[in-house]
């Protein structure tokens, strides 16, 4: 896997198709390497023509690790933002925005759409807002502004993340950890089989396991606040795509998202949860594709939001 330096620290990444057509950055979530992305997914956007760029965040995958920074204490971290309390993070979603900024300049690419899931929705709403002259346009799925007051996970999905392996030190039992989890925020109505969920999580685990990461991820979004403000000064053209049964970041979020950023527009859809199940692979093609064309679906009904 090659990687570059970008922002101060090593970051791997991969591209695939034509370097000369419309470059698509892909920004995934929290824990999530790059090899998360669907094939199926990454597949069909070359072959829409797009040149697909994507990387592993720092502290995930084969990327930059923070090890010296520790283990931040989430359980305090969560008082103190209920209290409204300032956060101390080894970085924040800023940090990691700027990581993706330079990812682009080191392969030479000046403007780019720009693709977010979750987590990585975050750090696109805030490249989108912080470097216009970048982005083409952005498209930010199951993710949220942060404002609080929203919902958060269900209650189910909170106690499961919570929990470790049962056994920690044994790959098989971490593993099983992971597709529990993924399991469980999966899409209802579009269920990943078996097989292929375990396939793709023992991939990712045996590439790299960092739970460490993954708590300094967690504190970059809490310490990093809440993005209203920021939202309303995005010109780029906005998709937001939320499932209407995300168990971990309810569809309240995406509304909310979409009200925010001027002339945006909102498709929720009925079925999905918090992946992208290779059910919906066509559908969410045919969407990023013709926002990024800025062209609407005969068959879409988005719901269009303006600034307030």
């Amino acid at each position: 896997m090659p990687t570059l330096n970008a922002n101060g620290i090593r970051i791997a990444f991969d591209t695939a198709g034509d370097p000369k057509a419309p470059p698509l950055l892909l920004v995934h979530g929290l824990g999530m390497q790059l090899t998360a992305w669907p094939e199926e997914f990454v597949d069909g956007l070359v072959e829409l023509g797009f040149y697909v760029i994507r990387f592993d965040n720092r502290d995930c995958g084969l990327s930059t690790k923070f090890e010296q920074a520790g283990v931040p204490n989430l359980g305090l971290a969560w008082i103190k933002s209920k209290l409204g309390w300032p956060l101390r993070a080894a970085y924040r979603l800023e940090d990691m925005a700027e990581d993706a900024i330079g990812v682009l300049s080191a392969l030479g690419v000046a403007r780019a759409h720009v693709v977010g899931v979750s987590m990585g929705g975050m750090i696109a709403q805030i490249l989108a807002a912080r470097y216009p002259q970048r982005i083409l346009s952005l498209t930010s799925i199951m993710s949220s502004s942060c404002r609080r007051g929203l919902p958060g996970p269900q209650k189910k999905i909170s106690k499961l993340l919570a929990r470790r392996p049962a056994d920690p030190a044994n790959i098989d039992s971490i593993i099983d950890h992971g597709v529990s989890i993924m399991r469980a925020i999966g899409s209802p109505a579009y269920p990943t089989t078996d097989k292929l969920l375990r396939k793709r999580v023992a991939r990712s685990v045996r590439r790299s396991y960092c739970p460490s990461g993954v708590a300094r991820q967690m504190m970059a979004i809490a310490a990093s606040g809440d993005r209203c403000a920021l939202l309303r000064t995005i010109t780029a053209p906005a998709l937001v795509i939320h499932g209407a049964n995300d168990p971990l970041v309810p569809v309240a979020c995406g509304e909310d998202t979409a009200s925010r950023i001027p002339g945006a527009r909102l498709e929720i859809i009925e079925g999905m949860g918090h992946d992208l199940p290779p059910q919906l692979a066509e559908r969410l093609l045919a969407l990023i594709d013709a926002h990024a064309r800025g062209k609407m679906l005969p068959d879409s009904t988005p719901r269009l939001f303006v600034k307030q």
